[in-house]
């Protein structure tokens, strides 16, 4: 089964002072993430139980793991390991897609 899932900057808003998500896909082996984050709005160091990738939908996000700090702007991807620690800092008014990758339910073709 396919899904098309359009405008996705238009799908969450930028809340004064906040970090909002909302959860736009959910299916074996993926889900997918929007997050709105005001300016200075930050997720501290965490970890998640899957390999994901991190994508830049509209503003500039710096991504630190242990070994970098990565600035990402419209365009740019991160992919990070399972249990990899990281932190999100939201230069300016932002919006990110964060895509979790669950290879137990992936399906073969």
């Amino acid at each position: 089964m396919s899904h098309y899932l359009a405008d996705l900057a238009g799908r969450i808003e930028v809340s004064p002072g906040s970090t909002v998500s909302t959860t736009v896909l959910k299916e074996p082996g993926a889900r997918l993430v929007l997050f709105s984050f005001d300016a200075g709005e930050e997720l501290s160091e965490h970890t998640a139980a899957m390999p994901v990738l991190l994508q830049a939908v509209s503003g500039r996000l710096s991504v630190t793991t242990a070994d970098a700090t990565a600035s990402l702007v419209p365009g740019d991807a991160l992919y990070l390991d399972a249990r990899e620690p990281h932190s999100v800092l939201a230069e300016e008014p932002s919006k990110l897609l964060l895509t979790m990758l669950d290879p137990r339910g992936a399906t073969s073709t």
